[in-house]
């Protein structure tokens, strides 16, 4: 069901509030430029630091400006099942395509716990799930046999966002899982070797700034131009370093606020670029000719 290059959408704030212009812009323009879908109110959307009521308002700005001309995964992850499900069922209303669902964070909870987490969150939610798996952030992983488990057991257990930096973990998966399920990457620099192991597109961060390029670069290796893909990923390289060389979003907002198309602004703890890294991505952006 999720194939595809999907953009993990920043937040765009203007003295203090959502800056719904700025959005609804930035979700054209990723539509106008190839996604196949749109992530909101993920970890680059800043979702740690909306409230329940923004939460749900920025999922519902991103389903009404789609308007279906492309699938809308929302994240509705949380380290507490009883919030992940109120989410989850709020954003089923708003008329998501499907949910994201990071391993619950901070409590790190056994493998049954995980386990019993999403299985919880898929009997209320009758809505296709992407889960997420990311070790670096959330101080879990959602084991190999916790995924089979659960795509056994939960119809609407679909797809998977991995982000765990290793390919062989990709290669397990894919041999451990029926081929209708999917398995998009969560590292942009890792999008390119995760596709040659059986990956089928990306949930990325880049893309809200080179929506066209990395659509691009899914689209040729799936059509089988693989020089074309692998030149694509060379050539945007040196950008997925540098967009994580601080803490996911504030190097892409940066580059944003660069581009023009939003305010330079972030939400406590996270605050902006050091002057030095902000000096180093302006000249690989520079290099590149995007900005």
């Amino acid at each position: 069901m999720f194939t595809g290059t999907y953009t993990a959408i920043i937040t765009p704030f203007k003295n203090g509030a959502i800056d719904e212009g700025a959005y609804r812009k930035l979700i054209d323009f990723q539509i106008e430029n190839g996604v196949n879908g749109i992530v909101p109110t993920g970890s680059t959307g800043e979702a740690a630091t909306l409230d329940h009521e923004e939460h749900l308002h920025v999922v519902k700005i991103a389903v009404e400006q789609a308007n279906k001309r492309c699938k809308i995964v929302a994240g509705t992850g949380s380290n507490s099942t009883r919030e992940a499900i109120d989410l989850s069922v709020g954003a089923a209303a708003l008329g998501v395509d499907g949910i994201l669902l990071a391993s619950p964070y901070y409590n790190k909870p056994t493998q049954e716990g995980i386990y019993r987490h999403f299985k919880a969150i898929s009997e209320r939610a009758r809505i296709p799930i992407m889960l997420y798996n990311i070790p670096g952030r959330t101080a879990s992983e959602i084991a190999i046999e916790t995924c089979v488990r659960l795509v056994r057991e939960c119809p609407n257990i679909v797809s998977m966002k991995e982000a765990g930096g290793n390919c062989d973990r990709v290669s397990l998966l894919r041999n451990a899982l029926p081929p209708s399920f999917t398995i998009l990457s969560g590292d942009d620099p890792l999008t390119l070797p995760f596709m040659a192991v059986g990956a089928v597109g990306v949930v990325s961060v880049v893309s809200n700034m080179l929506p066209k390029q990395i659509s691009d670069m899914v689209n040729a290796f799936q059509a089988g131009r693989l020089q074309e893909a692998r030149d694509l990923h060379l050539r945007l390289y040196p950008i997925f370093k540098d967009l994580f060389i601080e803490s996911n979003p504030i190097p892409v907002k940066a580059a944003l606020h660069l581009m023009g198309m939003i305010e330079n602004e972030y939400r406590l703890p996270l605050c902006e670029m050091s002057d030095a890294n902000l000096d180093r991505l302006k000249k690989t952006l520079a290099a590149a000719k995007v900005i």
